[in-house]
Formats: C-alpha cells, sequence, structure tokens
C-alpha cells in the first residue's frame, strides 16, 4: 500500500477545525501551522479528503521538501526527484502557484519558471526523451510554497478549490464561502432536533452546510476532481469512496433549518441552491428582516453572517442594524448565537459581551466570530415542526 502526505491549507483560525475533521477521518496528524495542516495518509485517503473535508481548501499531495537560497538550489534539488513517479508520460504538468514568505526566493514568475524547467529536465530523463517533452494528457498543477527558505513542493489534486461545492451557481453580494460557513456551524454544539436560523442568510450557504453536517452528507459528492482523471490513480478508488459516502448519509432524520432574509431575490437563490445541494428537504426560507425576528421556541441557535463595512453597507447602517439586532436578540433568553463580522465595535453596538470571541480571516479580511453561548436544555428538546 502506498502511503502519502497530504497538505491541506485552509482559512487562518479554522486549522483546529480542520485537523479535527481529519482526525475524525482516521488520519495521522503530521503537523498544524497556520493556514495548512499536514497529514498522512494512503491512496484511498486522496479521494476520501476531496470527498469529505468541510474547511480545507485544497488538498495537495506533497512530493519534496529541501531548502533553497538561490535559483540554483531550487533548480538542483527540484530536478534531482523523481518526477515520474507523480507525472505520466504526456502529462501536462503546469506550475500553478508560487508563494514566498521570509525567503531570499521572492519572485513568484522567476520560481515558477525555475521549477517548470527543473521538472522538465527530470522528466526527460526518466523517460529518455530528447526533444520536447509532450504534455497532451491530464493535468497535475505543481504548487510551490516557500517559508524562511524551506521549499515545499506539491501537486493539487483537487482541481476546483473545494469550497466549490457544486450548488452555489448564483450567489448574493458577498458571499460567505462554503468552507467558512461548516466552521461557523462547527463551532457550535448544534445538532438536528434544535432549532437553528440564519436570519440574514443571503444565499443560504450557513443554511445549507449545516444541512448537509446533520445528514452526513459529503461536500464533495456533487463535483468533480482533477486526481480523478489521472492514470496513476485508480479510477475504482473514487466511486468506492462516493458509493460509502452515499451510504452513510442519515437521510432518514426529520428536522428543519430555517434562513430568513430580507432581499426577495437572496431568498429565490437560497431555495434554488438548497435544491442544487439536495437539502431542500430540510430547510426553509423566508422574506423576513432579522430586526423583527422572534420565537417561542427554547434553546435555539442562530448563526450569521450579518453586513459589515467593508463587505456591504456604510458602517452607520451596520451599527443601526446590530443595535437592533441586539434588541430583538435579547428577548430570547435560552438561545445561543454566533455571529461573524469585521466591525471592532461589534459587542457595544449590539449592547452585550460575548462569552467568546474568536479571531477568523474571511479571505484576507480579519473578522471576529461572537459567541454568546446560552444554558443547555435540561433534557433533549425536539423542536422540529
Amino acid at each position: 500500500m502506498k502511503n502519502y502526505t497530504l497538505i491541506t491549507p485552509c482559512f487562518f483560525g479554522i486549522e483546529k477545525i480542520l485537523k479535527n475533521e481529519i482526525t475524525n477521518l482516521g488520519y495521522e496528524i503530521i503537523k498544524t501551522e497556520d493556514g495548512r495542516v499536514t497529514y498522512r495518509t494512503d491512496e484511498k485517503g486522496i479521494a476520501t479528503s476531496n470527498i469529505w473535508l468541510r474547511t480545507a481548501e485544497r488538498v495537495l499531495l506533497k512530493v519534496a521538501e529541501f531548502e533553497a537560497k538561490t535559483f540554483n538550489d531550487l533548480f538542483e534539488n527540484t530536478k534531482a526527484i523523481n518526477w515520474s513517479k507523480y507525472i505520466p508520460y504526456g502529462g501536462e504538468f503546469p506550475v500553478a502557484k508560487a508563494s514566498s514568505i521570509k525567503s531570499k526566493l521572492f519572485s513568484t514568475p522567476d520560481i515558477q519558471a525555475i521549477v517548470k524547467k527543473a521538472v522538465v529536465e527530470s522528466l526527460k530523463i526518466s523517460y529518455e526523451e530528447d526533444g520536447m517533452l509532450p504534455e497532451t494528457k491530464e493535468k497535475y498543477p505543481i504548487q510551490v510554497f516557500i517559508h524562511k527558505d524551506i521549499v515545499t513542493l506539491a501537486i493539487d489534486t483537487s482541481g476546483m478549490a473545494l469550497h466549490k461545492r457544486g450548488y452555489r451557481e448564483v450567489s448574493t453580494k458577498a458571499p460567505l464561502r462554503e468552507t467558512m460557513a461548516s466552521a461557523m456551524v462547527q463551532l457550535t454544539p448544534w445538532q438536528p432536533g434544535r432549532i437553528l436560523v440564519d436570519p440574514m442568510c443571503g444565499s443560504g450557504t450557513i443554511v445549507i452546510e449545516a444541512a448537509m453536517l446533520g445528514l452526513n452528507m459529503a461536500p464533495g459528492l456533487n463535483r468533480e476532481f482533477i486526481a480523478e482523471n489521472w492514470t496513476t490513480m485508480d479510477k475504482k478508488i473514487w466511486w468506492d469512496v462516493r458509493k460509502e459516502a452515499f451510504d452513510k448519509m442519515n437521510t432518514d432524520l426529520d428536522f428543519k433549518i430555517y434562513g430568513y432574509d430580507i432581499d426577495k431575490e437572496a431568498v429565490m437563490i437560497a431555495r434554488k441552491n438548497a435544491e442544487l445541494a439536495g437539502v431542500e428537504d430540510y430547510v426553509e426560507f423566508k422574506v423576513f428582516n432579522a430586526k423583527n425576528f422572534e420565537s417561542e421556541e427554547k434553546f435555539g441557535f442562530i448563526i450569521t453572517n450579518p453586513p459589515y463595512g467593508e463587505r456591504l453597507e456604510d458602517k452607520p447602517t451596520v451599527k443601526k442594524l446590530y443595535k437592533d439586532l441586539g434588541y430583538a436578540f435579547k428577548e430570547l433568553k435560552t438561545w445561543s448565537y454566533y455571529m461573524l463580522t469585521s466591525y471592532e465595535d461589534f459587542e457595544d453596538a449590539f449592547n452585550k459581551k460575548a462569552n467568546k470571541k474568536r479571531k477568523l480571516y474571511n479571505g484576507r479580511l480579519k473578522t471576529y466570530i461572537y459567541q454568546y453561548i446560552g444554558p443547555k436544555p435540561p433534557k433533549y428538546i425536539n423542536n422540529n415542526k
């Protein structure tokens, strides 16, 4: 059985959530760093990671790691790798991405060009090719990361980023990424049977991701991955992992998650996205103003990504919205609510100090998820409707 080392990049601040996901899949963590988790797996683990991981942005197959302070170091060390183990004759191998942090080599176009040249030379030796090396078959995108002069070379197994689940063909302004939405839900103790509402749901991402979690629906079921086309990997593995994922879905559960938005068009988009995701029977959307939210239900959850200045609205409008939300939510005595925003004075505007505040990066934008944790129910409470 072949063993592989995989690297999964993620948004800053959700590494622990991703680490838990990987551990729950049964894989051995090698190390956790800012914005990525590295772990050990087998060939099946490549497919399992792509299909099951909810908070990873990609699954990268690690090829090598070495020190390089000059372009000659980079070239010779890259050339010394037996790339034919990963890339068959005729395979296309673009150096799709390069990044450099605190390193002597910092020009990413030059780094990409050097790595490309070195891989070409390595493959020409392996395949005894004197002329032009053909690149007419399936694609093996190479990524290069350099941090403090340590080079990591990897091949992307995902293709499109993993936040592209296949259900969000249309979205509202400034949509929340699916990976971040899933992380927000996983930060809470919500389980099917407890009421969950997103009163500012936009295109429905939080609601849909929560429904997928509740059903134990693998997020990668409705899309393809670039490694599925690799001749170096057994295609039956992908079929087997997908079948296992379908078998593990809890479709016999009976629960509802609610999404509201003041924008009629957003609600229509959310309904369409839920249908594409296959969770339309477990979610309910309607046009509603969040500042008027009230409920007689007990021990519910609100998880939401309200507008904030850098994304949608001007700051005075945002401050007034948060004040109105604070006034409405204070009546929900037994509820827990979790809100993601970059607005630094959120707690003052909301007029309540959070129990916990966690820094998360929504792309490059620093945000905080404010966690207001309500009491636990005295016993299991079924809020299904």
